[in-house]
């Protein structure tokens, strides 16, 4: 608010508070609200990150998610998160962000259910990071590597815990070596 000053040579010197000292117990009270440490489940999406300190405060939380299950972390014009370890995060979700390879992806050893879509992730490479994590269900819709020939082959055979990609779970086709598929092609609607 207006310093003292201002509020007197306005004259509103009467809405003038007198400024107390922060107690300890207040100093911990407050560092209990923004307890991030015990946070199981957060939603911190669409958060408009415009500005350099917003988003480096932003990563400063992301730190503290020691135990967090599930984030979701939603269009937030996001590019690299690679820093960030996630040791229990079990679903996260990163849809409409800007992120261009998995390698900028948080680490995230236990995770069960990825979903990147609406980025802009135009290779595989990288995604056999994954391979040796129980990753069940994996969301790259509307991403360029989605147009890779053999796309769904790829991510498979890197990923052989997957049991779902975009939404369609585990096909036979799916399966087939790479020298097999070539001799049939297959179209299956789902």
């Amino acid at each position: 608010g207006p310093s003292e000053e201002e509020l007197f040579f306005r004259g509103e010197e009467h809405t003038l508070k007198k400024r107390r000292q922060v107690t300890d117990a207040e100093k911990w009270q407050k560092k209990l609200q923004e307890n991030w440490e015990n946070c199981a489940e957060l939603n911190l999406s669409f958060q408009d990150l415009g500005d350099l300190y917003q988003v480096e405060n932003f990563k400063r939380i992301l730190q503290r998610l020691i135990r967090v299950e599930k984030l979701w972390l939603v269009d937030n014009s996001l590019t690299d998160l690679s820093a960030i370890r996630l040791p229990r995060c079990r679903e996260l979700n990163v849809n409409k962000n800007h992120f261009t390879s998995f390698k900028q992806l948080p680490r995230v050893p236990q995770i069960q259910h990825l979903s990147l879509a609406e980025n802009n992730i135009m290779t595989l490479s990288g995604i056999s990071d994954f391979r040796h994590t129980p990753l069940e269900s994996l969301i790259l819709k509307r991403n360029p590597c989605e147009f890779q020939e053999g796309y769904r082959q790829l991510v498979f055979s890197s990923l052989p815990n997957l049991k779902m990609l975009d939404g369609i779970p585990k096909l036979p086709e799916d399966c087939s070596p790479p020298d097999i598929r070539f001799f049939f092609k297959m179209c299956t609607i789902l």
